[in-house]
């Protein structure tokens, strides 16, 4: 997953969908909010769908892509573990900003705001 999410462009096109969780977006809105070709978006995807962060679903003409919320908290607690060693008190500011952020939106976060 982390090998995923290292990845510029994949990184970007998984921040937008988390944003647009429970929805989802369709590929071609992808595309355009990221200035992406179909194949490159396509590409993309196909590594996000591989390392189990994505799902998709034919609607229609349309495919539908949404974050898999359940592994990116499960990635998210595994790190959060193995990095405290055990130590809560490491961990505890970032839980603390956690929470923080949860207040302001991801976009506002990603653009430098407070």
């Amino acid at each position: 997953m982390l090998g995923a999410l290292a990845q510029d462009t994949r990184l970007e096109v998984f921040r937008l969908l988390v944003e647009a969780l429970p929805g989802g977006l369709p590929a071609g809105t992808i595309g355009e909010q990221l200035g992406l070709r179909a194949p490159t978006l396509s590409f993309h995807l196909a590594q996000l769908r591989h390392a189990g962060l994505v799902s998709s679903l034919r609607d229609g003409r349309s495919i539908i892509y949404s974050a898999e919320h359940e592994q990116m908290n499960a990635l998210l607690t595994h790190l959060t573990r193995s990095c405290c060693g055990g130590r809560p008190e490491i961990c505890g500011p970032l839980v603390e900003n956690l929470s923080k952020a949860g207040a302001r939106s991801p976009r506002a976060s990603k653009e430098g705001s407070p």
